[in-house]
């Protein structure tokens, strides 16, 4: 099994200022284990290019996109009240969402059979007209309307597992059916979305799947979200490619959130979406970085998800 790396330089670049915990370093963290721990050399690494306008106009208006564009070429500034950018960002979020396409397209022409995306910003709370939550455009579902546009695909599952909803992506296909978007969540929590009554309107009524938890919920909570909810819609479902929003912030050591995920869950939620790839897709997975703020376990849950994907870690005792 081939699984691919999306890893971009320019990542490094987006400075969203001092003190601020989406910071390069996360980037640095993974990237250093993922070489001392050997798994680099046996990943197939993709080349990266910058979204193009069109491509970020598949999700985004023009006005938001023009927004971060011309602070970014100003030199930098805060779009809203914790999300801001610097001269390098703009480079940093096209490439960001150009990994993203890079990945699916790999997958898709059988170059890997899945992949992860290494990158930053993060993109799941970036709404149409608006950058929010650390993120500046939304790279995972930038690449599922890449599927549905180039690839002609009509049934894309997204799993979200960071501890904040996504409310981007969610907003993004509340009304189309071509996208199920799954998400378990600390809820009420940043930003106030999530609620288990959303659950899509007008086409894609029935297709959103929100599994609110609450504070210290812990591994069998988080991992009964898939169990119990999320493989039995996939039996209707039957999708065909499947995305993550792979946040790392559910762990029991970070910093902003409370979930109180070990990193045995993840591997248990990890081989959960494995299956349900290899059942439905032909293993068609690409995970998409978002959130995770304590370098050490997002280091060891980036790990674990590769050796997931390269099929070194087959149960939940590794």
């Amino acid at each position: 099994m081939a699984t691919g790396w999306v890893f971009d330089p320019a990542y490094l670049n987006h400075d969203p200022g001092l003190g601020h915990p989406e910071s390069p370093r996360r980037l640095q963290a993974i990237v250093e284990r993922v070489e001392r721990s050997g798994l680099l050399a046996r990943l197939v690494r993709l080349a990266v290019r910058p979204a193009t306008k069109d491509e970020i106009l598949m999700n985004h208006s023009a006005a938001h996109y023009d927004r971060v564009w011309e602070m970014c070429r100003r030199g930098g500034g805060h779009l809203d009240g914790d999300t801001s950018v610097s001269e390098g960002s703009w480079d940093a979020a096209l490439r960001a969402a150009g990994g993203a396409i890079a990945a699916v397209d790999a997958v898709m022409d059988g170059q890997v059979n899945n992949a992860f995306c290494c990158l930053r910003p993060p993109g799941h709370h970036a709404e149409e007209k608006n950058a929010m939550g650390f993120c500046l455009f939304n790279n995972t579902a930038i690449a599922a309307r890449h599927l549905i546009n180039k690839h002609g695909l009509s049934r894309v599952l997204i799993i979200d597992w960071d501890a904040h909803h996504g409310n981007g992506t969610q907003h993004s296909f509340y009304d189309d059916p071509r996208v199920f978007y799954f998400s378990t969540h600390l809820y009420p929590f940043y930003p106030g979305t999530g609620a288990a009554w959303e659950t899509g309107e007008g086409p894609g009524e029935g297709y959103t799947l929100n599994v609110p938890l609450s504070a210290g919920s812990g591994d069998n909570d988080f991992v009964a979200a898939f169990t119990d909810h999320l493989i039995p819609a996939m039996e209707r479902l039957r999708p065909e490619f499947v995305l993550l929003s792979a946040g790392f912030d559910p762990h029991v050591s970070d910093p902003l959130t409370w979930l109180g995920v070990t990193d045995e869950g993840f591997v248990r939620a990890g081989l959960i979406i494995r299956e349900l790839a290899d059942r439905y897709c032909g293993g068609r997975w690409v995970s998409v970085l978002e959130g995770g703020y304590h370098l050490e376990a997002l280091a060891t849950g980036v790990e674990n998800l590769l050796r997931i994907k390269l099929r070194e870690i087959n149960s939940s005792e590794g």
